[in-house]
């Protein structure tokens, strides 16, 4: 049996037909049913390279704001880049008002050339929530309606779908509009991470929300939330009855995961994750893609954090990891990592050891001013049409 933790212990993989391939459009579907989620900072060219590589379903660009698409910032339309041999170019949009929605819908269609677009509507940062996007557009239930219907118009035949939180915090859930409202608006499905954008990413993802939301579902709804092997998706989605999944943290420095979530989908055992010299042939494909995407200054720059959730939970590896923080080229870093013993098996620790994103929660949300007060309003707030870039694909 692979290695895997304790709480997967007993988990079969997939049975013939237990699960269906997502529908995306009309004569696409996506098999496995599986999404790199959109990552901010990550998700860019070259680790979709990698995770396509591997095996995901489909794997989504990193989010950009709306404004910046619609006056071609050169900026924002550089993420909206993407690599020829790409088959399906996806990408996710965030913004609150309509009419500058619409304009990054047409662009992304007409001018990029995209496949899907997908609105994000959970992102719990202030610097997006403060604007109203994010997390805060469901909690205006009609401007959310208006900008969800612009961005379809607009995409045309281009499928859109959302992804949302549970609400902004436990005494204000705002899922059951937003699933209302992305119904009515004839997107293909709705992505829920299981947390409120207060809770931010701490504690445990709330998998039995999902479960009450797929219920009142009559569109396809994917889950997100605490999926760190391939067998937290398979529990998911049997525990919930949702349609696919969404891999966010859970991938960082791991992209072998969707090789997994691949095999345990088809009904294969998966072999055990890569010792750390595999790991390392990966560290060193990912560094080669960025530096040829992005030049050795910045593509390295890059690497720094890669490095670190690449070797995190391998014994012997903080003072490494602490060395790659400093490097500058890709000879400084093979001479770092070349200190690392290459035989060292995965450690079972780090199956589950989150990367990136830190567990702790906000006070309170960040809101535009007199936010939850116009809850009837469909006027955008002032200062959403500024730009700003999140860490966070929600």
């Amino acid at each position: 049996m692979a290695l895997r933790s304790e709480i997967n212990a007993d988990v079969p993989v997939a049975a013939p037909g237990e699960f269906a391939p997502l529908p995306l459009t009309n004569a696409v579907s996506l098999w496995p049913p599986v999404v790199l989620a959109p990552m901010a900072g990550v998700t860019n060219p070259p680790y979709r390279s990698l995770c396509r590589r591997m095996g995901a379903g489909l794997y989504v660009a990193e989010m950009v704001h709306s404004r910046g698409l619609s006056e071609r910032n050169a900026r924002t339309v550089g993420m909206a880049s993407f690599a020829d041999d790409e088959p399906i170019r996806s990408i996710q949009i965030f913004g609150a008002d309509p009419s500058d929605m619409a304009d990054a819908a047409r662009f992304l269609v007409e001018e990029v050339g995209v496949d899907h677009i997908d609105i994000n509507m959970g992102c719990p940062v202030r610097k997006v929530t403060g604007r109203g996007s994010g997390s805060a557009l469901p909690a205006r239930p009609k401007l959310m309606g208006a900008v969800l219907t612009a961005v379809v118009r607009a995409a045309g035949e281009v499928p859109v779908t959302t992804k949302i939180r549970l609400g902004l915090d436990d005494d204000r859930h705002t899922w059951a509009d937003a699933l209302a409202a992305t119904t009515d608006a004839g997107c293909r499905w709705m992505g829920v991470h299981a947390r409120t954008a207060q809770a931010g990413y701490s504690g445990q993802a709330d998998w039995d929300w999902i479960a009450r939301i797929t219920e009142q579902a009559t569109i396809p709804i994917l889950g997100n939330g605490d999926i760190w092997e391939c067998w937290d998706a398979l529990r998911m989605m049997r525990a919930t009855g949702c349609d696919g999944v969404i891999i966010g943290r859970g991938c960082l420095g791991r992209p072998w995961l969707f090789r997994e979530l691949a095999q345990v989908f088809d009904g294969t055992e998966p072999a055990d994750p890569p010792a750390l010299g595999e790991v390392l042939g990966v560290v060193f494909e990912h560094a080669e893609l960025l530096v040829e995407y992005f030049g050795e200054t910045k593509g390295i720059l890059e690497m720094r954090k890669w490095c670190s959730w690449y070797t995190k939970g391998f014994p012997g590896s903080a003072v490494v990891r602490e060395g790659l923080q400093h490097i500058d080229t890709l000879v400084d870093m093979r001479r770092w990592l070349s200190h690392l013993d290459p035989d060292i098996p995965f450690p079972a620790r780090a199956l589950r050891v989150p990367r990136a994103k830190r567990g702790h929660s906000q006070d309170k949300v960040h809101l535009p001013h007199g936010w939850l007060e116009q809850e009837d309003g469909e006027s955008p707030p002032p200062g959403a049409d500024s730009p700003a870039v999140s860490w966070s694909g929600g």
